[in-house]
Order: structure tokens, then C-alpha cells, then sequence
């Protein structure tokens, strides 16, 4: 089969397109013929050996795919052959062939397009468990979302609006139209200072919670336009800073910070307890096929590229260009 191979620690453009075997079948696996493949900006540090989880070399990078079930171990709890999924992997996805856990197939709804769905695996359980699970939001709160066209922003703009949430979503002024048609309440340009205009959306009640992908600077007005009770989800550092906190003012503003990792709930964290936390992730799982049947999530695709040209897509998102997901296509 063809796949993206990484044969030792390098940069993301130095990876090589190779015809290499099939993955061998694995205890509860299931094989899945890909249709598509989704780009991140993880990705990069992955194969370069900065993620704090190293695959074993040599490895085919990649952790989200949409395809057809044709394959499963004996003792799978599998969809049907033939059913078409989307799954989360431990890597492999930039492969024609892919073996995930039988956990972490979920069958797709009809009509719901490849490309599209390629946001499901992680970029809306990431933006969901961010927001419901630790942020705790709940209809009328005001939510404010950093990185708001990137995957997990626009993720997290339209959970928000689905739980009934009013939201503040910061980006480029390019991608304003978009937000604006996925329900923001306000939107804000990310070239803009933020806090006052924060204050004013919010009648100087401050939000309820703060979806930050981004970090480095954006940390610190963040944690002044929280309300009481309000928590700062970190959720990754897009602007390349790792920001720190001083505990008083969580003290005096009676506010929190908290951190998701979607990783921890499908194996990538220190212990694997995928199974452990498998049936809350696939309830959340239910709920965002709910919302997406219910016309509350709308999967938006920038681009999608052949597998031959993935430096061509990781460019997409490594220059920001990118408004929703970046995809190949095997």
C-alpha cells in the first residue's frame, strides 16, 4: 500500500511517500480502507520527536481517518464490513489502509460527507470536552473562542451555539463572514486587542469560559475577561508560547484554569486507559452525530489534497491559512 513514512525524527517536508505492507491485524482491531485523513499542526511535532508521546520508528503519521470497515479481529466489537466509520488511531492514517481500536470506530450517518466527517474523530470531541466536560457551559453563558476558525475553534463555536451558549469567537478579519454564519454572537479580530471589547459584548459580566488554542500572549487578558466562576479551558498553544499563571488571580477573581487533552480519553497519556474512559468518549461521540444529524454542526473543509502532496496541505496549516480542516485523500 502507499503511506507517508517516517523513518526517523525529521522534519514534516523530509517525511517520503513509499509502498510499504499493510498494518498486521491486532487483538480487537479493526482495518479500515481510507477515504480520507486529517492534517494538524500536531502532526508536525509528532514526527519530528517533540510530542510527549513518540510512536516507535519506523511509523506512518496520522491519528484521524474516515473509510470503509473491511477487516476486524476475531474478538472486535466491529461495525459490519462494509460500513463506512470514522475512527481515531494511534498513528497510521496517511496510508491507503489504516488498524484502529474497535473502541474508536464510530459508524458515520448517512449523508454525512468523507472530508467532513474527518473533524469528528478529534476536533469536535476536543472542542466538547474542553467545553462541556471542563468548562461546564450551559445555555446563556457567554463563551469566548480563541483560534475560532482554526478545527477545534470552529468546533467549539458551534457546540457552544448548540448547547445555547452565546459566543465570542476571535480571528483573522478574513475569516469574520464564516464565524458570523456559524452563529457567533461576536466576532472579534484576532490583529485586535480583546479584553475591552470582551467587557463591552458582555455588559462587564465577563464570560463563563474561555476556549484558548492559541496561548503566548492571549493567556493573560484571557484570565481577566472570565466572570466569577469562570474557567480558562487551555486547549493547545497555536501562538507558540507556553503561558504561566499567577495563583492569586485566580484567588481574588474566584476563577480557574483547567487543561483538556483529548489524547487521555483514547489511549495517548501515560497508562492508556482508552478503555477506561471509552464509554464517555463514545456518548460524547453520540452526541456530536445528534447535533450534526440535527443541522447543529456544520464540518468545514478548507482543502483536501492527495496523499502525494501532503507537504503542499501541512503547509495549508502551518501558514494559518486554513478556516475549518485540512484533508488528504489516499
Amino acid at each position: 500500500m502507499r503511506a507517508i513514512l517516517c523513518e526517523s525524527w525529521r522534519p514534516f517536508d523530509e517525511l517520503e511517500l513509499k509502498d510499504i505492507p499493510p498494518p498486521p491485524m491486532r487483538p480487537r482491531g479493526v482495518r479500515i480502507r481510507v477515504e480520507a485523513s486529517g492534517v494538524s499542526f500536531a502532526t508536525q511535532l509528532v514526527v519530528e520527536g517533540k510530542y510527549q508521546r513518540k510512536p516507535p520508528l519506523p511509523f506512518v503519521p496520522g491519528t484521524e481517518v474516515v473509510g470503509t470497515v473491511f477487516e476486524a479481529a476475531p474478538d472486535a466489537d466491529a461495525p459490519p464490513v462494509g460500513t463506512r466509520v470514522f475512527a481515531v488511531l494511534d498513528w497510521g492514517g496517511y496510508a491507503e489502509e489504516a488498524i484502529a481500536d474497535d473502541i474508536h470506530v464510530i459508524p458515520i450517518p448517512e449523508g454525512l460527507p468523507a472530508e467532513a466527517a474527518v473533524a469528528f474523530p478529534i476536533s469536535y470531541p476536543t472542542a466538547g470536552s474542553g467545553l462541556l466536560w471542563r468548562g461546564r457551559i450551559a445555555a446563556g453563558d457567554w463563551v469566548l473562542v480563541h483560534g475560532a476558525a482554526g478545527g477545534v475553534g470552529l468546533a467549539g463555536v458551534e457546540i457552544a451555539k448548540a448547547v445555547g451558549a452565546r459566543v465570542i469567537a476571535r480571528a483573522g478579519a478574513a475569516k469574520h463572514g464564516l464565524l458570523r454564519a456559524r452563529g457567533a454572537d461576536v466576532v472579534l479580530d484576532s490583529a485586535q486587542p480583546f479584553r475591552d471589547a470582551v467587557r463591552e459584548a458582555t455588559g462587564g459580566q465577563g464570560v463563563a469560559c474561555v476556549l484558548d488554542t492559541i496561548g503566548g500572549d492571549v493567556f493573560e487578558d484571557s484570565l481577566r475577561c472570565l466572570g466569577d466562576g469562570g474557567t480558562l479551558v487551555v486547549v493547545g498553544f497555536a501562538g507558540g508560547g507556553i503561558p504561566t499563571v499567577a495563583a492569586n488571580i485566580l484567588l481574588l477573581k474566584n476563577i480557574a484554569v483547567a487543561g483538556v487533552n483529548w489524547g487521555t480519553y483514547v489511549g495517548w497519556s501515560p497508562g492508556d486507559n482508552r478503555r477506561v474512559h471509552a464509554a464517555r468518549a463514545r456518548e460524547l461521540w453520540a452526541q456530536l452525530m445528534a447535533w450534526w444529524q440535527a443541522g447543529k454542526l456544520k464540518p468545514e473543509v478548507h482543502a483536501g489534497f492527495p496523499l502525494g502532496q501532503f507537504r503542499e496541505a501541512m503547509a495549508e496549516v502551518r501558514g494559518r491559512r486554513s478556516v475549518g480542516r485540512v484533508v488528504l485523500r489516499p
